[in-house]
């Protein structure tokens, strides 16, 4: 399935709407030049249409597979991984000192974007091994780091995160899985975990476990866990891959899409393990690696959605039926009324989507360059909006595909059903899109909405510098985020029930204000009016009016939805 990755939609995002300006600016990313960007773009562009995307629709057709206890990936993939890796771009943003780039985290964002595109299921193998890098950079040993890092960062070993198990999903502190002390400072790790993407492979030499475990004398809950380096195979004397530990595949999931993704059930008995960081605090050293994914989740979304518009314009472009309705029109069903409104909001969809989570990278680089803990705050803030709307984004736009195509969209060999199954389990991975909005209305409004307030000032001082210029455009964004201000005050004031049966609403709200509002900067920046200023038109006129709806939901408070008993649900 063909792939062109949008890389003039990242150099104007970049350019013009999230001030990637200001982190090249910074001593710690001075490397980021002008020119180093658009290499890093062009050859990444590369690498994702001509590599990675001819592995798209095989890696479906030809799922990884479990063979006496090892599993063999989709054909192609071990090259396409080896590709990958060989051109540093695992390590894109990793520390220079173990062979990192030592780039900002909004080119690897960028990247990780296109292979997502391109093709998730493999893409999705070293955006994982990305996070645990940073969670070993922040909370490692130096004797793990000099261990792990450089293969890590080379790809020659990949990294995957062990959180859930059968009886205990999102609740984490109900996990059962335990640790016991060694007398040589290892510990033995004993435990069964579900869901782990990319937990057996044969792509590279060494799979790297980052295991949530409880030692004998870790408190209840997420506050008594430890977290624990398991590999497959443990490092010998010269830090080569050794012996085999004591972990096994138990099965592989069957899943509805990702299926060249092996998503493994896994055995760990009395394992070999490594601390990471301090005993009980595995949930805080594990939370750098869930946050990291979490925002690289949502840019799959993105990723998915616009190989999703891609594919459906190209079918609209070249399918006949029916007279064309306009004059000197293309004589195929893209001339239809309907079918160009739904690729018209596939393609604004991808770009808003593209540009929150670009912002919320730039945010999470200038916390990183400066140490500001307002960019730190933003970048918290941001996070759960970028997840969840971009992985909503790739699930609405994918499926919108899949009705461009009609009765063809269907039909498994057109392929536009692969991205609709293979993008669905975004919005649940990394932490549900509902548990991303209880996070925002709880946990990033402890400041008393003090950065949701930044955000809609700067949303509404920039509208009133282009007034004159735009207002047309200017006035419903800035009415918008006003009325978005008028909830969050409400919010603000309910009980932690009340907001949490708004949430999903209130999130979604937040994200066509912050939608339209890069729409916006976007068409300014075009100067003229061209199709940036007629896409964002489309966005801010027929899309962004959804945030009234929500935040009329996100009022409605939690009584009614308890109102419906559990007699009248199983009736």
């Amino acid at each position: 399935m063909p792939f062109r990755s949008p890389v003039s939609d990242f150099q104007f995002l970049l350019d013009n709407v999230v001030d990637f300006a200001a982190v090249a600016a910074t001593e710690k990313f001075a490397e980021a030049t002008d020119d180093t960007v658009t290499a890093i773009l062009t050859e990444a562009a590369k690498l994702s249409d001509e590599v990675v995307a001819p592995l798209n629709r095989s890696g479906d057709l030809d799922p990884a597979k479990l063979e006496n206890g090892v599993v063999r990936t989709s054909k192609g993939f071990r090259e396409g991984y080896q590709a990958i890796a060989e051109g540093g771009w695992v390590g894109i943003s990793g520390d220079p000192e173990y062979g990192g780039m030592g780039l900002p985290f909004t080119l690897a964002a960028s990247v990780n974007d296109m292979l997502s595109g391109a093709c998730l299921a493999l893409g999705l193998n070293p955006l994982l091994t990305q996070g645990q890098i940073e969670a070993l950079e922040t909370h490692a040993s130096d004797q793990l780091k000099d261990t792990y890092l450089p293969r890590l960062t080379s790809g020659e070993w990949t990294g995957t995160m062990n959180l859930t198990e059968p009886q205990a999903g999102s609740d984490v502190g109900g996990l059962t899985s335990k640790a016991t002390r060694n007398d040589d400072g290892t510990y033995a790790v004993t435990g069964q975990k579900i869901f782990i993407s990319w937990g057996d492979h044969d792509v590279a030499a060494n799979v790297c476990h980052l295991v949530l475990a409880r030692l004998p004398d870790g408190k209840p809950g997420t506050k008594g866990i430890s977290l624990f380096m398991v590999p497959k195979f443990i490092p010998d004397e010269n830090g080569e891959a050794g012996k085999a530990n004591d972990l096994r595949v138990v099965s592989l999931e069957h899943k509805m899409g990702l299926h060249g993704s092996p998503t493994c059930v896994m055995s760990f008995e009395g394992a070999t393990g490594w601390l990471v960081g301090e005993e009980h605090n595995g949930m805080a050293c594990m939370f750098t690696m869930m946050n990291n994914a979490r925002l690289q989740v949502g840019v799959q979304g993105v990723g998915i959605a616009e190989a999703a518009y891609q594919h459906a314009l190209t079918y609209a472009l070249d399918r006949k039926q029916g007279r064309t309705p306009i004059e000197n029109g293309r004589g195929t069903i893209v001339d239809f009324a309907d079918v160009r409104r739904m690729l018209l909001q596939m393609r604004s969809e991808t770009y808003a989507a593209r540009a929150i989570a670009l912002a919320c990278s730039v945010a999470i680089d200038m916390s990183h360059a400066t140490g500001d803990k307002e960019w730190e705050a933003r970048a918290a803030f941001l996070t759960p909006i970028a997840k969840s709307y971009g992985t909503d984004t790739g699930i609405k736009v994918s499926e919108l595909g899949v009705q461009v195509h009609g009765g063809m969209g269907f039909v498994e060999e057109t392929g536009a059903a692969q991205y609709s199954r293979d993008v669905r389990v975004t919005s649940i991975y990394e932490g549900t899109n509902g548990i991303q909005a209880m996070d925002l209305v709880a946990r990033k409004m402890m400041d008393g909405g003090d950065m949701a307030f930044r955000l809609l000032d700067e949303i509404e001082s920039f509208n009133e510098t282009i007034r004159e210029s735009h207002g047309d455009l200017a006035g419903p964004v800035w009415d918008a985020a006003e009325t978005l201000r008028e909830a969050t005050e409400w919010l603000l004031e309910q009980d932690l029930q009340t907001r949490f049966a708004g949430a999903v609403p209130y999130q979604s709200a937040f994200a066509r204000v912050l939608g339209a509002y890069y729409h916006l900067k976007s068409a300014h920046a075009e100067g003229e009016p061209g199709p940036r200023t007629a896409l964002a038109r489309f966005y801010i006129e027929r899309l962004l009016p959804d945030h009234e709806a929500n935040l009329a939901a996100a009022r409605a408070g939690a009584e009614g939805l308890y109102a419906f008993g559990i007699e009248e649900l199983s009736a």
